[in-house]
């Protein structure tokens, strides 16, 4: 399921970035990218960069001379992210696996990712080679969202989408929102070879100004909208107007708030 669902091409990059953007990225972007300058690196690698939501905030956060290289494994979702800067920025692209990273040993001072961790089909692989890239002391800082039913949004987009197919549930949300075991996550961190790995749990309570932009980057802004056209039977507009509805009776009309929550992690390389 991780590797099927980390195929983000064809409309969704761009109904990722324009509806799940604001929503629930751009914050968790902001937390990451001030920690980033607590480690001052010379040398910045982001990997699953996506659209850029979180290199664009790297970039703005991070002194002009530190170099910032974004990579995904998706170039559709890294043209938008590149789109997002002018020339002479200092951040160049490159589409990367991130369990097979086309870099030199000891070749930066950090390492971050955004919500990507989850997608990676052999996590501990990931972690291993982000500890290869990284010179001694360099940092690994990485985020990914806590339990489903801690990101009430989500849980309403799972469960409808299952009720229009009982049979046969799409299980998309399951993936980015089944990740949440923190002391199992640390205790991969440290047997990928990283030290010092630590976390921190990160709530946000998010204003909602628009629940249909939100409602419909749940079913056009990731993998869903392809388990929904394999299944057949009910359409994506049908769906998308349920989860509206949904949202608007679990947190009221807009504007409004509702619940984030997500963890940060971090290891060192020794």
């Amino acid at each position: 399921m991780a590797q099927q669902s980390s195929q983000f091409v064809g409309s969704i990059p761009e109904n990722y970035d324009r509806c799940l953007g604001p929503h629930i990225f751009y914050d968790y972007a902001g937390d990451l990218a001030r920690r980033a300058t607590e480690s001052d690196p010379t040398d910045a690698l982001e990997l699953a960069a996506g659209t850029g939501v979180l290199t664009r905030r790297l970039r703005d956060a991070l002194p002009p001379a530190t170099n910032l290289t974004a990579t995904d494994l998706n170039e559709p979702m890294l043209g938008i992210a590149e789109s997002k800067f002018s020339e002479g920025e200092n951040v160049s692209f490159k589409v990367a696996n991130a369990m097979e990273l086309p870099f030199d040993d000891s070749s930066f001072d950090l390492i971050v990712c955004q919500f990507g961790v989850m997608f990676f089909p052999d996590m501990q692989a990931s972690f291993r080679e982000a500890g290869r890239a990284l010179r001694s002391g360099g940092r690994y800082l990485f985020n990914v969202w806590g339990s489903i039913s801690e990101n009430p949004f989500a849980q309403i987009g799972h469960e409808v989408a299952a009720r229009f197919f009982p049979e046969d549930p799409p299980g998309f949300y399951k993936v980015p929102f089944g990740f949440s075991d923190q002391s199992a996550i640390v205790a991969d961190i440290g047997a990928a070879g990283l030290r010092d790995a630590t976390y921190e749990i990160v709530e946000i309570n998010k204003e909602v100004t628009d629940w249909s932009l939100l409602a419909h980057g749940m079913v056009f802004g990731n993998p869903l909208i392809d388990e929904i056209n394999e299944r057949g039977g009910a359409s994506a507009e049908e769906i998308e107007q349920a989860i509206l509805m949904g949202l608007r009776e679990r947190f009221g009309p807009e504007p409004s708030t509702m619940p984030l929550l997500a963890s940060v992690y971090s290891g060192i390389a020794p």
